[in-house]
């Protein structure tokens, strides 16, 4: 068991995503930056599915109950462990009545928190992700709170205390300004100029950047965007199209572009310029409030060939720990 001393800004239990619902309305959930929630797993000896913990910019401080072994990875939180600073990116023993606490993140935005045997809260839908904004999954449905408990899954198999992770698979989430993207679903509503404006343009993470969406500063959008007569079921503004589906990682031009993330709404009747490839959320989620980003676009070839380089990253990253 886990008691939650003091939660940390925002804390929920994440899992790699509650797939198989969205033509219903349900987002995915699940980690934000997938591949240090894959990661973390990974260093204690659980299946990547299995639930962490994502805390967001600020930590909590959590009491173990019985022994355990845990991995941070992620956004360097300064993790302490009775007060002695720990390892991020290492598989970590911790003892009953051990104390492990997070600061605030020097680089990045989000930590995560791995568990031999993984968070154990129930199922919903084939998940125990959280998604906050309807109050299902994780711990009760919403972010961690201070007194709360935490009960630890059976781990598996045995867990490799003292495995790290070598400083090449680390990511660098001081140097993530070039996120790339599929242009699409509603480019053609685009001017020339406009697209090539939206593509060239220096944007900045708003500080109401959050799970549901990523919300950019930058340029007006409106000139971007070909005058016409709006059809019959779309808004009045040029960049309101007949309501379509929004895949995770699309760019919805509403006053601002909005990077629709996790926990976003499915669809509605803003143009999607671009959506941007997997793999890159996962340094999207790390990109810091006011930090500047620009946009690459790239063809569907160019996402696959990127997302295989990352998935064979991932499992030599799975297989040296093994060994």
């Amino acid at each position: 068991m886990i008691e939650v001393v003091e939660s940390g800004l925002s804390t929920t239990v994440q899992d790699t995503g509650r797939y198989g619902h969205y033509h219903i309305g349900m987002p995915p959930s699940g980690a934000m930056d997938q591949y240090a929630h894959k990661v973390a797993n990974y260093l204690v000896g659980n299946d990547e599915s299995a639930a962490t913990l994502e805390m967001t910019y600020a930590g909590p401080d959590l009491e173990f109950g019985e022994d355990a072994v845990v991995a941070a990875t992620g956004a360097d939180m300064e993790p302490k462990l009775n007060g002695e600073p720990v390892p991020m990116w290492s598989a970590v023993q911790v003892e009953a009545g051990d104390t492990l606490s997070f600061e605030f993140a020097t680089e990045g935005v989000r930590s995560y928190l791995s568990v031999a045997g993984g968070i154990d809260v129930p199922s919903i839908m084939g998940s125990q992700s959280t998604y906050t904004l309807i109050g299902i999954g994780g711990y009760e449905g919403r972010a961690l709170e201070d007194g709360d408990t935490l009960a630890i899954g059976e781990a598996t198999e045995s867990a490799p205390v003292g495995a790290s992770v070598d400083s090449e698979n680390v990511p660098d989430y001081a140097n993530n300004d070039t996120i790339r993207i599929v242009m699409g679903l509603c480019d053609y509503r685009l001017t020339d100029e406009g697209r090539e404006e939206f593509l060239g343009a220096e944007w900045k993470v708003s500080d109401e950047a959050d799970r549901v969406g990523c919300r950019l500063t930058g340029p007006d959008i409106e000139p971007m965007f070909e005058k016409r007569e709006q059809p019959f079921g779309a808004g009045p503004d040029a960049t309101n199209v007949v309501d379509l589906g929004y895949p995770v990682g699309s760019i919805q031009m509403a006053g601002q572009p909005i990077i629709l993330m996790q926990d976003a709404v499915t669809g509605g009747g803003y143009a999607t310029v671009g959506t941007v490839i997997s793999i890159d959320r996962n340094m999207l989620a790390q990109a810091r409030t006011h930090r500047n980003i620009t946009f690459e676009a790239i063809d569907i070839d160019e996402a696959l060939d990127a997302r295989a380089q990352h998935d064979e990253q991932l499992e030599s990253v799975r297989t040296a720990l093994l060994e």
